[in-house]
């Protein structure tokens, strides 16, 4: 039998805060107030966007997608939590695990760039404002989400299948309350510094690029203008 169907008739078992049961309800507390309220507070942004055919411009656009994207971050993760926190046994899936892992990673890397493409597009709201329509034209705005989209999930299944491939050998605690691949390359029984040398790459390029465009686009000579107005989200 390979590693990998080995691997994938276990259970995780989420260490968390096993060792402080006294964190638990407040935590539990905690995190059910925070969930509904970022529930609330992105739905609400979302149905406003939709609805108000005067919010159906690209920032508005972008707006909705990030609100998505939070909502969905959270959603992978938040709820297994308060599961496991009302439950003796702390545990997930290895499916499960492999499916919050890609997400949450995905979802996070694309969170990265679609910021960096909200900044875009009030740089060219401030920079160019005569040809603001021309630019960021429906198709224009489709593809850079489409993009911010499909590099975040491809980077997620690479950072992801690096983390899964490594050796386990039968260790099943994970110390985190969920998939993350720091809590999970700890459970390697084999050297893991090459793998966090290109995981650390990758992750510095996600990160990296969008800093260095939001940097720019805000940083730009034109913002610094008497008449210029500086929009930030």
């Amino acid at each position: 039998m390979n590693r990998a169907n080995e691997s994938s008739s276990k259970e995780f078992i989420l260490l968390g805060f096993s060792d402080k049961p006294w964190l638990q309800t407040p935590l539990l507390v905690l995190l059910l107030a925070s969930y509904a309220t970022t529930i609330f507070g992105n739905v609400s942004i979302m149905m406003v966007c939709i609805l108000d055919p005067k919010l159906h411009t690209p920032m508005y656009f972008f707006l909705t997608n990030l609100s998505i994207l939070d909502l969905c971050y959270t959603t992978s993760t938040v709820p297994h939590m308060l599961k496991n926190i009302c439950q003796n046994k702390k545990t997930i899936s290895y499916g499960g695990c492999v499916a919050q892992l890609i997400i949450f990673l995905a979802l996070g890397a694309t969170e990265c760039l679609l910021l960096a493409v909200m900044s875009f597009d009030r740089y060219v709201a401030i920079c160019r404002p005569l040809r603001y329509v021309v630019i960021m034209n429906p198709r224009f705005c489709l593809k850079m989400i489409a993009f911010s989209w499909l590099t975040g999930f491809s980077n997620s299944v690479l950072q992801s299948s690096l983390t899964l491939n490594m050796p386990r050998c039968g260790h099943q605690e994970v110390d985190h309350f969920f998939c993350e691949v720091p809590a999970l390359l700890k459970l390697s029984c084999a050297d893991t510094k090459p793998i966090v040398s290109e995981l650390f790459f990758f992750s510095v390029l996600i990160l990296l690029i969008p800093v260095t465009l939001i940097l720019i686009s805000y940083g730009s000579h034109c913002l610094s203008t008497p008449n210029a107005r500086v929009f930030i989200y």
